[in-house]
This record gives structure tokens, sequence and C-alpha cells, in this order.
């Protein structure tokens, strides 16, 4: 096993480590740098997938922690799959469920085995080891599986910290050797890819010593876990800048939980690739939209007779069809369809950031338009860096 020839870097930014790539999965290629909407529940929130789709997005994410307890491995065995289930096929990266089990799990009991807890559905014991999680995303089908990491939050002691990354560690190869035996009868081009996940909490050197690590493994790609769990931006940003650059060249880099539109443009300048958040999704149901100057409020009075769209420089469906007193009125009167329209419009505003972003690195102009973003772009504080994947 190994992904190095899954994963192609066809430019790259000399200002910066921004590179573009393809990541080849076995349901099709995905263009990098890459924004994958979050299908929590196997389901992009209010978005069938045909709407997905023509936000541009190539590949989703699901969770393995929320199919595990609903709707269950019975049902997905019998309908075929998760593809088949959701009415996607196109590549779905499904995350291992350790973010969720530390956010959302009841008296959850993390021990060198895997973690027992109790569900936050219904309070039923539950347990996941690492063996256990590779085995469910097979069976789900999932095209990129992620390993069990134990994830600790920002607030948690140096020793809690230094624990969870040597754990995590140890459970990676005991994902990796149950990968290795389930997947040693497929062809390469039907293989699904196994990530690993850098952990190392809030001090540089961990961060170094564990990027060197996962990237020592036979892995198809190396994710950058344990962020926007609660930290100061510019402490996210100084952990990502001691972990990206310890990083091999030759697989696909992951920042796990991170969307925000300015982060995704700094993120992409440390040479990030994949990224996923509940953010452009949750905010939408909140009526905050994105713009190329920052997120507004489509509730406010300014737009109860503002006959234009929202933004008026978007190609999306509910930018081409409706006004953004249209939408002012939906979430007013508690119309569903706004939520829907403002969904749309979230993940495409995002979309059209990664084929902005794709298209400057290969004309060699990555950083200049970085610097117009971001000069234009004010950052609101609605959401917290802890806002990450419990629910898209």
């Amino acid at each position: 096993m190994n992904g190095k020839g899954r994963f192609r870097i066809i430019a790259r930014d000399m200002a910066t480590m921004a590179r573009r790539g393809v990541l080849h999965t076995r349901r099709g290629p995905v263009q990098t740098p890459a924004f994958m909407p979050v299908g929590t529940q196997a389901t992009v929130k209010s978005l069938t997938p045909e709407e997905v789709r023509a936000t541009g997005s190539e590949i989703v994410l699901a969770n393995t922690y929320h199919l595990f307890l609903r709707p269950g491995l019975e049902v997905l065995e019998t309908v075929g799959g998760l593809h088949a289930f959701m009415g996607w096929d196109g590549p779905i990266l499904t995350d291992s469920g350790g973010f969720q089990v530390y956010s959302l799990a009841q008296l959850r009991d993390v021990t060198e085995r895997g973690v027992r807890f109790r569900s936050h559905i219904d309070g039923s014991l539950r347990e996941l080891t690492p063996e256990i999680v590779i085995e469910l995303q097979m069976l789900f089908g999932s095209d990129v599986l992620m390993p069990l990491d134990d994830v600790v939050g920002f607030s948690e002691s140096d020793e809690r910290q230094q624990e969870a990354m040597a754990r995590t560690h140890r459970w990676l190869q005991r994902s990796l050797h149950r990968f290795q035996e389930l997947t040693a009868a497929f062809a390469e081009e039907k293989r699904p890819l196994l990530f690993g996940i850098v952990q190392g909490g809030f001090d540089p050197s961990r961060r170094v010593e564990s990027a060197h690590f996962v990237a020592s493994l036979p892995v198809d790609g190396l994710a950058i876990g344990g962020l926007s769990v609660g930290e100061p931006k510019d402490l996210l940003y100084a952990m990502l800048d001691a972990t990206a650059g310890e990083l091999p060249d030759d697989r696909p880099r992951y920042l796990m939980g991170v969307g925000a539109p300015d982060d995704l443009w700094r993120a992409v300048a440390y040479g990030i690739d994949l990224f996923d958040c509940v953010l452009p999704t949750r905010l939408a149901r909140h009526g905050a939209l994105f713009t190329p100057t920052g997120r507004v409020d489509i509730t406010g009075a300014r737009f109860r007779l503002h006959t234009s769209p929202v933004d008026e420089t978007c190609d999306c469906y509910t930018c081409r069809r409706f006004s953004a007193a249209y939408l002012h009125h939906l979430f007013r009167a508690r119309e569903l369809l706004g939520y829907r329209l403002a969904t749309i419009h979230n993940v495409r505003f995002l979309q059209r950031q990664m084929e902005t972003m794709r298209r400057a690195i290969e004309e060699g102009t990555f950083a200049a338009h970085m610097e117009r973003f971001l000069s234009s772009y004010e950052a609101s504080t609605a959401l917290t860096s802890s806002d990450r994947l419990v629910n898209g």
C-alpha cells in the first residue's frame, strides 16, 4: 500500500507553499485545493445531491460516529452502502468519529483498546476501536477513510495532550494493519484510501514529532487534526506553520474542521490541499451569508427592500434567481426554502474561492489574489473556531 501515485501536483505558487493538484479516488478525481461540504448524517443539510454537485463540489464528507448510531450498520448494509443510501455517486470521505466522541458523547472512557461512550441520542453504551472504525468505513463503502484518533480540547493539560498524541500514533498503526488486511485483494485503482492524522496539541515540537511519525507510515494522505477545538486563531496558524512544512510533498494534506473563507486562503498558502467544515451550512441556517466583503445577516432591515442579489458577483442558483429582499422575507417568515437557498449560496461561495485559488496557482498569481481577497473580506466572529464537525 502506497498512495503516492494517487496524488499528483500540477502547479506550485513560487511566493507561498500553495500547490495545485489532483487526488485520484476510486470514484473519480478531486481537483485540489478542495473544500468538502459536510454531510454528517448522509446529507449536506437541506440540499439534494444534484444541488451539491451544482455548487462545484466533487467530494463530500460523512461521519462514522453519526452513521454508526443512526441509521446504523444494518440499514447501510441492506441498501448497498453509503453512496446508494444518500444518492451521491462521487467520492466520500468519512471521518472516524473521534471528534464527535470528544464533543458529543456522554460519559466517554478512553482506553488503549478504544473509546467506550454513551450515545447522545439514546444513552446506549457503545464502543469504537481503531479496528471497528476501519471495518465500519469499509462497510459504508467510503472512498477515503480516517483512523480513530484521541481528540483533546484546547484547555486540556500538556500531559493529556502528549498522551493523546502517543495513543493516536498507536491507534494509527492498528488502523493501518486492519486496513491492509481488508484491502489486500483490491486492485490499486479500486482501493479506498487511508489517511493518517497528525496530533500533538498546541506544542510545536510535538506537532513536528507527530508529523514525522505519521509521514513515516504508508498512508495515502496526511491530515492535521486537533485544531479548531476552541483555540485562538493566531494559535491555529502557529500550529499550522509548525506542522505543514514538516509534511512530505508527495501526498495530500488535509486540515480538518476549518472552513472560513479567510482561513481557507491562508491555509492553502501553507500548502494544504483538502478542507471540511460545517461553517457554510450552519451559518446559512442562521441567515449569515458569505460575500466578498464579509458575512452579512440577511435578516437585517437593510435587506428588506434590497432588490439585487445578496452577492452580485455570485453565479449560484440563489443569486441568479432571487433578490436579497426575497431571502430576507423567507428568513423573517421562517420559511424552509430560505435555509436551502442560503446553503446553496454559502457552499458555492466557498467552491468559487477554491476555483479561484486553483486558477491563480496555475497562473502564478496566488499571492496577489490572496492579498486582494483578504484586504476586502472582513471576517465575523459569529461562530468560533470550536464550531467544527458536530452537526452540519
